[in-house]
């Protein structure tokens, strides 16, 4: 600790934006959660008061919201191996030394991630719909849109966009391993897919839990792109993922009610996330 100033002034500025952006928001969240709005009659000024655990237990209470929570759960015990699996094969498709044009297949597939997520949602929705489709011999058959497909119609989009993102860390971890491992497994004649299985997809494990982490909590954090698929299927309700219960309750407005949603959904993602990297984490100990 001899440069302790200099600590400081590299530490403050991040510090600040943190405070500031992420610390004080969850305190003024859960502030807000422990009020309620009360009125005096049916059309008496509204006056905030403080009600406790009111508003928690009409969100324990809430059974669109706990059927939203189950929805994004089935949404990510499908989507988020997929898309992972995906990010993996393509990565070591990359790593493999059998592609030529490199770059240009990198970008290729990192590429859907510039397109912003509303966007995307917007696209695919038109190609699922039967009258705008281009694809009308599949649709037309097909509906993409209905009640019991357009989970996975936005399971896909979501696919799509960030297959690519997640296929640049592993592919980034893939890089970092020291050539002279390669060289003793092809002297002891492992193949490429020996080497893949036995080498590479055990050293980029810890990217691969990252990139499993960061897809938790964007599955819980499911917004843009249901929201969008509100246009296009009836199937898609206001309350159809936790994130669009929390906008929906804060547009009536009930902000306090939002608010209590919003902390029972960030303590979840945390509980989740902390507790696949516990399991992971026993996992590489045993």
């Amino acid at each position: 600790m001899k440069h302790r100033a200099a600590i400081a002034f590299f530490v403050t500025p991040f510090a600040a934006l943190f405070a500031l952006f992420y610390l004080i928001p969850i305190g003024y969240a859960i502030v807000q959660s422990l009020y309620k709005v009360e009125r005096t009659g049916t059309f008496g000024p509204a006056t905030e008061v403080f009600g406790g655990l009111a508003q928690y237990r009409r969100v324990f209470s809430d059974s669109p919201f706990w059927h939203s929570v189950e929805r994004v759960l089935l949404f990510g015990v499908v989507q988020v191996p997929v898309m992972l699996g995906l990010a993996l094969v393509l990565a070591l498709i990359l790593d493999s030394g059998l592609v030529r044009g490199k770059r240009f297949f990198r970008l290729a597939f990192f590429l859907p991630y510039a397109v912003p997520g509303v966007v995307a949602a917007i696209m695919w929705g038109y190609l699922y719909s039967p009258n705008l489709s281009p694809f009308t011999a599949v649709t037309a058959n097909v509906d993409f849109l209905s009640a019991d497909l357009v989970l996975w119609s936005i399971a896909n989009v979501v696919t799509w966009v960030y297959v690519g993102y997640n296929m640049l860390i592993i592919y980034s971890a893939l890089l970092a391993i020291p050539p002279e491992i390669y060289e003793a497994a092809k002297i002891d004649g492992a193949g490429q897919f020996r080497t893949a299985w036995s080498i590479k997809i055990p050293m980029v494990m810890p990217a691969i839990v990252l990139t499993t982490v960061f897809s938790i909590i964007g599955t819980l954090q499911l917004l843009a792109e249901p929201q969008v698929f509100r246009s296009f299927s009836s199937a898609v309700t206001s309350t159809y993922t936790p994130n669009m219960t929390v906008y929906a309750t804060s547009s009536v407005p009930n902000f306090h009610l939002a608010a209590a949603f919003s902390v029972v959904l960030a303590l979840a993602t945390f509980v989740l996330s902390f507790s696949f990297l516990k399991f992971t984490q026993r996992r590489g100990v045993r």
